[in-house]
C-alpha cells in the first residue's frame, strides 16, 4: 500500500513538472510579437507623419482582430522621432537594442532614413519605409513600399511635357537628400527629353522664408514648377504664389510631397488646380479601397483623409505580416529570407515586392487638387510598374558618388544644416 502511495506522489510530481514545462512553453508562444513604429510625432514633419503612425496602428489592430500572427498578438512600440534625423537614429537603436522588436514601421524624409539605415544594417534588422524618395539606395535591411523614381518623379515630368505642351521647368524643394536628388534625375531627363531648366532653388526644412524663391519664379516664367518641399513649409510657398497672382492655369505646380493629408492644414482654394504625383489617391474606385476609407474614418473620424504614404504604411504591415507567415516565425533572419514576390491586394490596386531591388511594384498615378481637398486622377498607369531605384541616365557608382559628395558638403548630414 506505501508502494503505491508513493508511485501516485511521484507520478504527481512528474505531471506537475510536466504541466509547469509545457506550461510554461505555451505561454511563451502566446507572448506577443513586438514592433517599432517610429515616425515624427512633434516638429515640421508631424503635419505629414502622424497618419501614417495612425494608417500602420490601424493594421496591427485588424490583424491582431483576425486572431494575431501564428496564434499571437502584435504589440506596437510607438516612439517620435521629433522631426530630428539624429533621434530617428537613436530611437531605431532603441527599438532594436532595447524593446527587441522584430521589425519596424516608419521614417519619412530620406534624412531620416539615410541616418537610420546604417542602425539596421548593423543589427541586420529590417525597417518598412513608407514613402516615395529620390531612389540611388538599395538595402537586404529595408523594405521600400512607397515610389521609386521612375514610379513619380519620371513620369510626373513626362506627363507634362506631353499633356501640358511643357517646355520648361523651375524645381523647387526642401535643402535635403531627397529634393537634392530627384532634382538632379529631373535634370538629367530634361536633357534627355530636349526640356529647360528655368531655375532651380531650396530652401531649409521647416523655413517659412518663400518670397525671394517665388520671385525668381515670377522672373523666369517657366511653363511648370515642380515641387519638392516637405512638411508646413508648404503652406508659405502656396500662399505667396496666390498673393503674387500665380493661377494654376497659367503655371501648374506639380507637388511630390503634398498629399490629402497636408491638405487637411493647408489652405486649399490656393492650391486648386495645381498637380500632385502619388500611386495612390483617396479618389481611387475600387471595394479594397472603399473598405479601407470606411474603416480609417470610423476608427479615426469622419473629417480624416487617406492618402499615398498613409496606404503605403498601411499595407507595408501586411506584407511583412505575409512573411511572418511564410516564414513560420517573426525571427529577423528568417523573414527577411521570404519577402521576395510576396503580393498584397491594397487599396490601391496589386503591390508586390521585387526580389531583386525589395522596392515595391505598384501603379503610378496623377491628380488635379480639388477644392473639397481631393484629387481628380487625370492620368493612371492601369497596371504596376516595376521599380528601378537607379535611373540609367547615370552610372550606379557616379551616382553614390553624388550623394557622398552631398553627406560630406552637410558636415556629414543628410540635410543642409544651415
Amino acid at each position: 500500500m506505501e508502494f503505491i502511495k508513493k508511485k501516485i506522489v511521484l507520478l504527481g510530481f512528474f505531471l506537475l513538472v510536466l504541466s509547469l514545462l509545457f506550461g510554461g512553453c505555451a505561454q511563451i508562444e502566446k507572448e506577443p510579437i513586438r514592433v517599432g513604429v517610429l515616425h515624427s510625432l512633434s516638429g515640421t514633419m508631424a503635419i505629414s507623419e502622424t497618419a501614417v503612425k495612425e494608417a500602420t496602428l490601424m493594421a496591427i489592430e485588424e490583424i491582431n482582430a483576425n486572431g494575431g500572427l501564428l496564434g499571437r498578438q502584435i504589440e506596437p512600440i510607438v516612439v517620435d522621432g521629433a522631426s530630428d534625423w539624429d533621434t530617428f537614429a537613436q530611437k531605431a537603436d532603441s527599438l532594436i537594442k532595447k524593446a527587441q522588436v522584430q521589425v519596424v514601421f516608419g521614417c519619412w524624409t530620406s534624412a531620416s532614413r539615410k541616418t537610420v539605415k546604417p542602425v539596421f544594417e548593423k543589427y541586420k534588422h529590417l525597417l518598412f519605409y513608407p514613402v516615395q524618395y529620390e531612389g540611388l539606395e538599395q538595402s537586404p535591411h529595408i523594405v521600400y513600399t512607397g515610389a521609386a523614381p521612375n514610379q513619380q518623379i519620371i513620369p510626373a515630368v513626362r506627363w507634362a511635357m506631353a499633356e501640358k505642351k511643357a517646355k520648361s521647368f523651375y524645381l523647387v524643394g526642401s535643402d535635403y537628400v531627397f529634393p537634392r536628388t530627384a532634382n538632379a534625375i529631373i535634370k538629367d531627363l530634361l536633357v534627355a527629353l530636349e526640356g529647360e531648366l528655368a531655375g532651380e532653388s531650396y530652401l531649409l526644412l521647416g523655413s517659412q522664408d518663400v518670397e525671394d524663391i517665388v520671385a525668381d519664379i515670377l522672373e523666369k516664367k517657366p511653363d511648370v514648377v515642380l515641387n519638392t518641399i516637405n512638411g508646413d513649409s508648404n503652406v508659405a510657398f502656396f500662399k505667396a504664389l496666390a498673393a503674387a497672382g500665380v493661377q494654376s492655369e497659367d503655371m501648374p505646380v506639380i507637388s511630390f510631397s503634398i498629399a490629402e493629408d497636408e491638405l487637411r492644414a493647408m489652405p486649399v482654394e490656393l492650391l486648386e488646380g495645381h498637380y500632385a504625383a502619388w500611386n495612390y489617391f483617396q479618389s481611387v474606385e475600387s471595394v479594397q479601397n472603399h473598405k479601407f476609407i470606411r474603416n480609417f474614418k470610423a476608427k479615426y473620424g469622419n473629417d480624416r483623409v487617406t492618402d499615398d504614404p498613409i496606404e503605403a504604411g498601411y499595407f507595408g504591415v501586411y506584407l511583412w505580416a505575409e512573411a511572418v507567415k511564410k516564414a513560420d516565425t517573426p525571427e529577423v533572419d528568417k523573414v527577411r529570407a521570404n519577402l521576395a514576390n510576396l503580393t498584397f491586394d491594397a487599396p490601391g490596386g496589386l503591390v508586390y515586392i521585387d526580389g531583386e531591388t525589395q522596392h515595391t511594384w505598384k501603379s503610378v498615378r496623377i491628380g488635379s487638387i480639388e477644392k473639397n481637398g481631393q484629387f481628380n486622377i487625370v492620368w493612371d498607369s492601369k497596371k504596376p510598374v516595376r521599380p528601378l531605384p537607379f535611373p540609367d541616365t547615370r552610372e550606379v557608382q557616379v551616382w553614390n558618388n553624388f550623394l557622398e559628395d552631398m553627406y560630406f558638403n552637410w558636415n556629414r548630414s543628410w540635410a543642409n544644416p544651415g
